[in-house]
């Protein structure tokens, strides 16, 4: 539910992380600081270590003092965490993001897919310039509850289980659903689609049995189901046609990706993951270590993803002050790339960090 206090100054843990992290959120900065003035609002910014390099160096990948401070603050402003040389000693790599979205009950990973006006899309059908959806991913369970838990035996076997519970499911099907009210609001359909594969698994068809009953508490917004497989053809067939789609972890996190590359790639897909009691906001993508520090990381995606930031604060707190600064960026980001002269490098473009982050900056 919305609280009730407006404030002027808002409690921000910033974690920049590793690789493009500390690149894409060191351009943030400015945009969020540019969009505090504008709207008579502002940030009280701390900055935290954790990712795969502190894990190297220090032997902690989200330290306590960290986590402690995302904790505290009203908000947490990600970059990227890990390092494909840097692993465990059971060889998975450093995702503190995964630590923080358990530890904190972030259990809806929200991410958006929206055409950017004058950014060329994976799709020639011209009805791709109106990809607006967003897919909702269950980030507390699903087959990576088994991320601390799988087993292997020996040499033969390795088991990691499917955890779906209702509580789980109940709520970030609410979720989609009330989501799905505010986008209808907005001017969009007010619609969610079930993803499972609930024609091979029991897990899965007890997914969509929770969906369909949290679907009648909802008569104002219609409802369907999709197989994952299908909707992965579709979102290359017609994916301007679905508005918010709920799904399994990993199924979410495999059609995230999908759902980025029709806008564009992984530099300009935001994201958030957000519980009842806080919310961590952070580009899609990770530290790519090989443009590190170069001035070629596009930094789109993570000023998205402060827009989604300010559009959270501002509906926890009733302050409509961040929510017309979230549409402040949005339009922002539209504007500097409409007239197709803003071209990132993972495009074949020329145009960097500080060229985006100034295009988006001259436009606020």
């Amino acid at each position: 539910m919305p609280l009730t206090d407006p404030r002027n100054v808002y409690e921000i843990a910033v974690l920049p992380g590793d690789g493009i992290g500390v690149d894409v959120i060191d351009a943030t900065r400015p945009v969020l600081e540019r969009v505090a003035s504008r709207y008579g609002f502002a940030f009280r910014a701390s900055t935290h270590p954790g990712g795969a390099i502190h894990y190297r160096d220090s032997g902690a990948a989200l330290p306590d003092e960290t986590f402690a401070a995302a904790r505290e603050a009203d908000a947490i402003l990600f970059g990227a965490m890990g390092w494909p040389d840097i692993r465990y000693p059971d060889g998975t790599e450093i995702a503190p993001q995964l630590s923080l979205r358990v530890g904190l009950d972030l259990y809806a990973g929200v991410r958006p897919a929206r055409a950017i006006p004058g950014m060329p899309g994976a799709l020639a059908d011209p009805r791709a310039a109106g990809i607006d959806f967003v897919l909702i991913r269950e980030s507390t369970e699903g087959l990576f509850a088994s991320r601390d838990t799988g087993t292997v035996e020996g040499d033969a076997v390795a088991r990691d289980t499917m955890v779906i519970t209702r509580g789980g499911t109940d709520r970030v099907v609410d979720f989609a659903f009330r989501l799905a009210t505010r986008r209808k609001a907005r001017g969009r359909p007010g619609s969610v689609t079930c993803v499972d594969k609930a024609n091979v698994f029991r897990s899965m068809a007890f997914f969509r049995r929770v969906f369909d009953e949290v679907a009648r508490r909802h008569p104002g917004i219609s409802s369907g189901h999709h197989y994952v497989d299908a909707t992965a053809l579709d979102f290359v067939r017609r994916p301007w046609t679905f508005d918010v789609l709920v799904t399994e972890n990993m199924f979410g996190d495999i059609l995230s990706d999908l759902a980025a590359g029709l806008i564009g790639g992984m530099g300009m897909a935001p994201s958030a993951d957000i519980g009842d009691a806080h919310g961590m906001f952070q580009p899609c993508h990770g530290s790519a270590p090989d443009i590190a520090g170069q001035g070629k990381a596009n930094p789109t995606a993570a000023l998205l993803s402060a827009a989604l930031m300010l559009d959270w604060l501002g509906e926890r707190h009733n302050d409509d002050r961040l929510m017309r600064g979230a549409r402040a960026i949005e339009a922002a980001v539209d504007g500097a790339f409409a007239d197709g002269g803003l071209r990132p490098f993972e495009i074949g473009g020329g145009h960097g960090t500080a060229a985006i982050r100034d295009a988006v900056l001259e436009r606020l």
